[in-house]
């Protein structure tokens, strides 16, 4: 039987998230094992994750890296081994939901004209979270930096009261026929963590791809599994993100206005951070201002 789906899972050091996730994939799907290609690349982990992988699921094909590559260079190892049409990109801190992937692939299978779907993404306690967002440009990173910090305005990133077409899913989850790798290449490999979704997704739209949310399909993400600082490292990693998706796809000014942005935000959550002696805003937006 051809296979149908690989499923790419990476991982850094989540063992216990990764192995409720493998279960979750198994047993929530309806595909059988020869349809259904698990691909799991392991960053390095020093948790026993390796180990988990080989012992429990023997089925499912390991990819051993020996030091962290990121995300963008982890799942580009996995697109390159996957061998079906569909690839599912899939964080290993996430749970799937019964019959989620079937209902991904099935509405891909008739709709010729999409080549990206992702479904609804919930929180632990089955409220939406914000997984689509809109690309980009200096207002967006305006409403990002001074309002929303990324999440909750429909201006950066929402989660959709119904199904339809979106600018980018967040990399937690989605299904992209091959033939976007192919013609557009995996995730850019400069970019180490956070936005890499985002600029991947911005190439496949302007190769003519189309995305589409789907909230029928629904899948629990526990969010930043691999995530070893809280707050500051998703901060930093952001900053550096958007800087370097303008100076990617923007013109010479917008990089210029957006790196004022960048120096006023910070430096103003800094002020804050000294007045509240608050070292989190210290520390955090003080790294943040020098990386501008």
């Amino acid at each position: 039987m051809k296979t149908k789906i690989s499923l790419i899972i990476l991982s850094w050091n989540t063992k216990n998230l990764l192995r409720n996730c493998l279960k979750s994939v198994i047993s929530q799907s309806k595909l059988s094992l020869s349809e259904m290609e698990i691909i799991v690349v392991d960053n390095a982990s020093t948790d026993g994750s390796q180990e988990m992988v080989s012992k429990e699921f023997p089925e499912v094909k390991l990819i051993k890296n020996k030091q962290n590559l990121g995300y963008a260079k982890g799942n580009n190892l996995g697109v390159r081994a996957a061998s079906a049409d569909f690839l599912m990109i899939l964080n290993s801190d996430t749970l799937i939901k019964p019959g989620s992937i079937e209902k991904l692939i099935d509405f891909l299978e008739a709709s010729p004209g999409l080549s990206i779907v992702g479904p609804r993404l919930l929180n632990s306690d089955g409220t939406p979270q914000a997984n689509c967002g809109r690309f980009p440009d200096l207002w967006v990173s305006a409403v990002m930096l001074f309002k929303e910090h990324f999440g909750g305005s429909r201006l950066v990133r929402y989660s959709p009261s119904v199904s339809g077409g979106v600018d980018w899913l967040m990399g937690a989850a989605f299904l992209a026929r091959k033939k976007v790798f192919e013609k557009i290449g995996g995730f850019d490999e400069k970019i180490f963590m956070y936005m890499e979704e985002v600029e991947w997704f911005y190439r496949a739209k302007q190769a003519g791809f189309k995305a589409y949310f789907l909230k029928e399909a629904e899948i629990v993400h526990l969010g930043r599994g691999s995530s070893t600082t809280g707050r500051k490292e998703p901060i930093l990693n952001i900053y550096k993100g958007l800087i370097y998706f303008f100076r990617k796809h923007k013109s010479l000014p917008e990089l210029i206005i957006l790196r004022v942005m960048l120096k006023l935000k910070a430096g103003m959550a800094w002020l804050v951070g000294k007045v509240r002696q608050d070292q989190y805003l210290i520390n955090t937006y003080g790294e943040a201002f020098k990386l501008v």
